[in-house]
C-alpha cells in the first residue's frame, strides 16, 4: 500500500467503495487522514465495514468539514449531469479528485531517494496490452515494476514506492478527469477515437480528458503520441509547439521523421533522427496485427526512454505472453482456431481484430454503442458468417443483410456451437473470432466475464481434442 499523507489531520470524503475506492480509504487512513466513506450499494458498504472502515452517509454529512472528495471514476463528474456528491462538494468549495490524483500527490511529496519513475498510458484502444507489455519488458531486465491503475490493482494498493521502482499505469479518461498533478516521466497517448461519449458528452471533452495525462510534464520527461488518427496528430503538433519535453510520435502507417514506427510488421527506431530497422514484429506471436504493432512501437519507445537497451527491449517484445481477452488464442480444434477478443467493447477495437485476419467466422453483439457496426462495412467481405448475440443482434442483422451471411443465435454458448459446426463442415483452416464490438452489460457484468463464458464454451466442445492456447 502507498500511504497518502497530503491530507494528514484533515477529513476526506470517499464515495464509491470498489477496488480503487477501498484502496483510497486505506491509503488515506495510513497517511493520517480522517475518512468518511460511503457507497450507495449495501454490499459494498458491508465489505468496507468488515475491514473496520468508518461509514458515513454523505447525503447527511456536513460538507464544510471535508478537505476533498475522492470520487470513484465510475461516477459521473459532469455529464449527463454531475453526481449529487459532486454537486455537494462544489457547493461547499471542496475539491473533487480521484485515486490517481492521490498517487500523484504522494509521488510529488516523496523525498528524492524515494521518488519512483512513472509511466502513464491512455488511449481509446490498446491501453491494457501496452501497459502489460511495458511492465513485462521492464521486468524482463530486472526493474522493480508495479502495474496498476485501470488494470489489475488500484494504484494505491500497490507496494509502497522507492527510488528504484517503476509504476506503469493504465489510465482511463474517467480517471484522468479527476487528475491534475500527475507528472509522468513517460506519458503515452496511443490513439483517440469516439468512445464513452455518454459520459463526456462530446469529443472535445473526451479529448480534453485524455490530454490531461500530459499536463504535468516538463523538461526531461517524454511524451509518446500515436499519430495514426487525426486527434493524435493534432495533439502531437500542439505539444511540439510547446517544446517542453522529448516527443516521440509512434505509427503503424507511416514514418514522420523522429519517432518509432512499425511498418508492415517491421519495427524502426528513428528517435535520434536516423531510421534504423530494429526487429521483425511478426516474431512476437502475442502481438498480431497493425494495431498491436503500434502498441509495440509505443512500448519500445517507453522502455528506451527509461534506459533499456535495444536488444533487451526486443527480447521483451518477443517474449510477451499477451493478455486474456485481447486477441487471445484460447484453443484449436483441428484446423479451427478460436480467438477471444472480448475486450472489443467498441467498433474501433473490433476493427483492429477483424483487420488481422483475411477471412473469419465472427461472433458479435451485446449492448451496441451509438452508430452500431456500419463503420465496419469495409470489413464485411472478410466475414465468412456472423453469429449474433445479445441486445444488438437484430440491429446488427439489419446492418449485415445483403453484405455478409449472418444468423441470430442469442447467447455466447449458442454462437460458439454454431460457428464450430459451420467451420468443421467447411473442412478448411479457419478462425472463429469473438470480437463483440459492443458493451457486455446486457448479459454479463463486464468483458472479462463475457470472455470467460466464451472460453468455457470453446473448451466444452471437444475437450479431449482441444489444443489449448
Amino acid at each position: 500500500m502507498i500511504p497518502v499523507r497530503c491530507f494528514e489531520g484533515q477529513s476526506v470524503a470517499v464515495f464509491g467503495l470498489a477496488r480503487s475506492g477501498l484502496a483510497s480509504v486505506r491509503a488515506l487512513v495510513a497517511g493520517g487522514a480522517r475518512v468518511a466513506a460511503w457507497d450507495e450499494r449495501p454490499g459494498a458498504r458491508e465489505v468496507a465495514a468488515a475491514e473496520g472502515l468508518e461509514m458515513l452517509d454523505l447525503a447527511e454529512a456536513d460538507w464544510s468539514e471535508f478537505a476533498a472528495l475522492v470520487l470513484s471514476p465510475g461516477v459521473p463528474l459532469y455529464f449527463p449531469e454531475s453526481h449529487w456528491t459532486v454537486r455537494k462538494a462544489r457547493a461547499a468549495g471542496v475539491e473533487v479528485i480521484g485515486d490517481i490524483e492521490l498517487f500523484a500527490r504522494a509521488v510529488a511529496d516523496a523525498p528524492d531517494h524515494k521518488r519512483p519513475k512513472v509511466v502513464a498510458i491512455t488511449g481509446t484502444n490498446g491501453k491494457s496490452t501496452t501497459t502489460a507489455l511495458i511492465g513485462h519488458m521492464l521486468s524482463h531486465v530486472g526493474r522493480d515494476t508495479r502495474i496498476g491503475g485501470n488494470i489489475g490493482a488500484g494504484v494505491l494498493g500497490l507496494e509502497d514506492m522507492h527510488g528504484g521502482a517503476v509504476y506503469v499505469l493504465e489510465l482511463s479518461s474517467y480517471q484522468l478527469d479527476l487528475t491534475s498533478r500527475l507528472k509522468p516521466d513517460v506519458a503515452i497517448i496511443l490513439n483517440i477515437t469516439p468512445d464513452h461519449l455518454e459520459r463526456h458528452g462530446d469529443m472535445e471533452r473526451y479529448v480534453a480528458a485524455k490530454k490531461r495525462i500530459l499536463f504535468g510534464q516538463g523538461k526531461g520527461d517524454t511524451a509518446i503520441i500515436g499519430v495514426d488518427e487525426a486527434w493524435g496528430q493534432q495533439i502531437c503538433t500542439e505539444i511540439t509547439a510547446a517544446n517542453r519535453r522529448t516527443i516521440w510520435p509512434v505509427s503503424a502507417r507511416k514514418c514522420m521523421g523522429k519517432g518509432v514506427y512499425a511498418l508492415q510488421g517491421v519495427l524502426y527506431d528513428a528517435t535520434d533522427g536516423r531510421v534504423t530497422e530494429i526487429a521483425d514484429l511478426t516474431a512476437a506471436r502475442s502481438l498480431p496485427g497493425r494495431h498491436n504493432w503500434q502498441n509495440a512501437a509505443a512500448a519500445y519507445a517507453a522502455v528506451r526512454a527509461l534506459g533499456v537497451s535495444v536488444s533487451d527491449a526486443i527480447e521483451g517484445l518477443v517474449s510477451f505472453p499477451g493478455l486474456a481477452h485481447r486477441m487471445e488464442t484460447i484453443g484449436t480444434l483441428g484446423d479451427v482456431r478460436f480467438v477471444n477478443d472480448s475486450k472489443a467493447t467498441n467498433v474501433d477495437a473490433a476493427r483492429q481484430a477483424m483487420s488481422s485476419y483475411p477471412r473469419f467466422y465472427w461472433i458479435a453483439g451485446g449492448r451496441a454503442k451509438v452508430g452500431g457496426i456500419e463503420c465496419l462495412a469495409d470489413l464485411f467481405p472478410s466475414v465468412i458468417k456472423a453469429f449474433l448475440i445479445g441486445e444488438a443482434q437484430e440491429e446488427f442483422a439489419g446492418t449485415l443483410e445483403g453484405r455478409a451471411p449472418c444468423v441470430r443465435v442469442g447467447t455466447v454458448d449458442a454462437a460458439v456451437a454454431a460457428a464450430w459446426a459451420d467451420a468443421r463442415a467447411a473442412g478448411q483452416p479457419a478462425i472463429v473470432l469473438f470480437s463483440p464490438a459492443c458493451a457486455s452489460f446486457d448479459q454479463f457484468a463486464d468483458f472479462e466475464e463475457r470472455g470467460e463464458a466464451f472460453r468455457a464454451a470453446v473448451h466444452a466442445l471437444a475437450p479431449q481434442d482441444m489444443e489449448v492456447g
